[in-house]
């Protein structure tokens, strides 16, 4: 995993092709990168991330941030009913006490 300004990278080896590949995961916008080395890796990594966001800023629009914290989820009304009266029995509001179970699942 590579990281660099807050972006997160994932990367792969082409076996067939000697080559290394990657992807940004934490935006929605699909910012890519490759190398055959380490080194042109990171350098590539790196040179791609500065050159959306430098994109971004000649359109004059926001660069997608890696993660805002907001998380939707659908669940069956029984299911959301339920948690959120376990929750309230708690004294929490829905949003910790879910926050909160994540935290020690992950």
């Amino acid at each position: 995993m590579l990281e660099y300004k807050g972006y997160r990278g994932h990367v792969e080896l082409d076996a067939d092709a000697e080559l290394f590949h990657g992807e940004v995961l934490d935006t929605r916008d699909v910012i890519t990168f490759q190398g055959k080395s380490v080194e042109e890796l990171e350098s590539a990594f790196k040179e791609s991330i500065d050159d959306y966001l430098e994109f971004c800023a000649e359109r004059g629009d926001p660069p997608d941030k890696p993660f805002s914290g907001r998380l939707m989820v659908r669940l069956p009304t029984e299911l959301h009913r339920r948690l959120f009266v376990e929750a309230k029995e708690q004294g929490k509001s829905l949003n910790q006490w879910i926050a909160e179970r994540l935290a020690k699942a992950g």
